[in-house]
């Protein structure tokens, strides 16, 4: 079994290739549709994915870890990708697809944040829920566009996230984590006891 820090550091790569194609995906998407309240949206939620990019490679520096180079190059493919084929694939498909992806991003970040807790990085958690609110803030906008569309006849909705609140509701105080954290940074044999 790989060490809460191991499985910390392969979610967080896997999050910063992730978001890289969504970076790149959103902006396919957003020069794809019509409705110019949608292209702003599909506009705001790009940046927030290459904002997540950036701090998740922060992270990764602070573990000590990069991204992983191969999947970089296909991840920026499937983005590129994805975004020519929402110019080609009307409104629908892009829209459920992209709810699809931020609700499993949502769960990654959780993840990630309870990895973080037991490998003893509690001061990356309040990022990584951070992260994960505005995911479900994205899953949130495109489970909005779908709803009632007549082709959710043939593409089954997703399973609804619970409700935003639940994403910190495990974690109790950040600031006494965040407390321990530092007392643990002050005391590195300590801190390397309590990750053996």
């Amino acid at each position: 079994m790989p060490s809460p820090e191991a499985s910390l550091i392969r979610l967080l790569q896997a999050a910063c290739s992730g978001e890289l194609a969504a970076g790149y995906a959103y902006r396919g998407h957003a020069r794809s549709v019509k409705s110019a309240a949608d292209r702003a949206r599909l506009r705001t939620i790009e940046s927030e994915e290459w904002h997540h990019r950036a701090l998740v490679q922060g992270l990764l520096m602070e573990l000590g870890a990069r991204p992983r180079p191969v999947r970089e190059a296909v991840f920026w493919l499937i983005g590129h990708g994805i975004g020519l084929l929402c110019r080609l694939g009307g409104w629908f498909v892009p829209m459920y697809g992209a709810g699809k992806l931020e609700r499993t991003n949502i769960v990654e970040y959780e993840d990630a944040a309870r990895f973080a807790a037991a490998s003893g990085h509690e001061d990356m958690i309040e990022c990584l829920l951070e992260m994960a609110e505005v995911e479900w803030e994205h899953e949130r906008f495109f489970r909005e566009r779908v709803a009632g569309h007549w082709m959710l006849r043939l593409f089954p909705k997703w399973e609804a996230p619970p409700p935003k609140e639940a994403i910190r509701s495990c974690y109790g105080n950040l600031n006494e984590l965040q407390q321990l954290s530092e007392s643990r940074q002050a005391s590195p044999a300590d801190s390397s006891r309590a990750r053996g």
